[in-house]
């Protein structure tokens, strides 16, 4: 298990508030939530067993053919991209990375860029959602590639992709209005798959993922309870 070293304690985020949601949807599993409070828990070969490299879509655009994602993220990516006709604007920056390839970029993003701007955008080892293999950074071919915070600007096709992204399933993990609730600045590159049921909801309600699991137990505490109780 990854230890947290003391200079990044425990963030003490304000409890979201359960609020009346659609019933959960039953099409696409449970998101599975990554940070700083909530480590993987899958083991390294089951998420690599789920894996498939992104050069096994010769139209979509990358940084590394080499590049993983799990099967299904990357189908509904394709698809998203061919969607809004971004296969030649839109460029794979970073998929799956397992925790030793995380330790060395958190290592290098503290030696190049400085404690606070690597806690403002690099997730500690073993917390990443990169680790899951759900979640995809994207740049535009047009700005700047930079690995740990690529261009993605909210014009052209890069503005359709945001725009679109909930009907495939991609919701943008995080944003401005949410860091005291997710412990990382706004990344307009970093989107995660959670389903397109999930996003929809997430969108509609403007939840980030750690106010929408919750809200999910919360909503299955209370079934379970009602059950109980009859």
């Amino acid at each position: 298990m990854e230890t947290r070293p003391k200079c990044f304690p425990r963030l003490n985020r304000q409890r979201a508030n359960p609020a009346n949601l659609p019933a959960p949807p039953t099409g696409d599993p449970f998101p599975v939530l990554v940070n700083i409070d909530h480590p993987i828990a899958e083991s390294t070969a089951d998420t690599e067993s789920r894996l498939a490299f992104i050069g096994s879509y010769p139209g979509i655009r990358t940084l590394d053919d080499l590049i993983r994602l799990d099967a299904l993220c990357l189908e509904r990516l394709n698809a998203l991209l061919e969607a809004v006709e971004g296969r030649d604007g839109i460029v794979v920056v970073s998929g799956y990375r397992d925790p030793a390839e995380q330790t060395k970029i958190y290592s290098d993003s503290l030696r190049d860029n400085g404690a606070e701007y690597t806690a403002k955008f690099v997730a500690l080892p073993g917390c990443s959602e990169h680790h899951t293999g759900l979640a995809v950074d994207v740049g535009s071919a047009a700005g700047g590639l930079d690995f740990i915070a690529p261009a993605f600007p909210d014009e052209g096709v890069c503005a359709a992709f945001k725009a679109r992204a909930a009907e495939f399933g991609f919701v943008q993990r995080y944003k401005a209005h949410k860091e005291h609730l997710t412990g990382i600045s706004c990344e307009p590159w970093h989107f995660r798959y959670v389903g397109a049921s999930h996003a929809a909801i997430m969108e509609e309600h403007d939840l980030c993922l750690e106010e929408y699991t919750q809200r999910l137990r919360h909503a299955a505490d209370q079934n379970g309870a009602e059950c109980h109780g009859k």
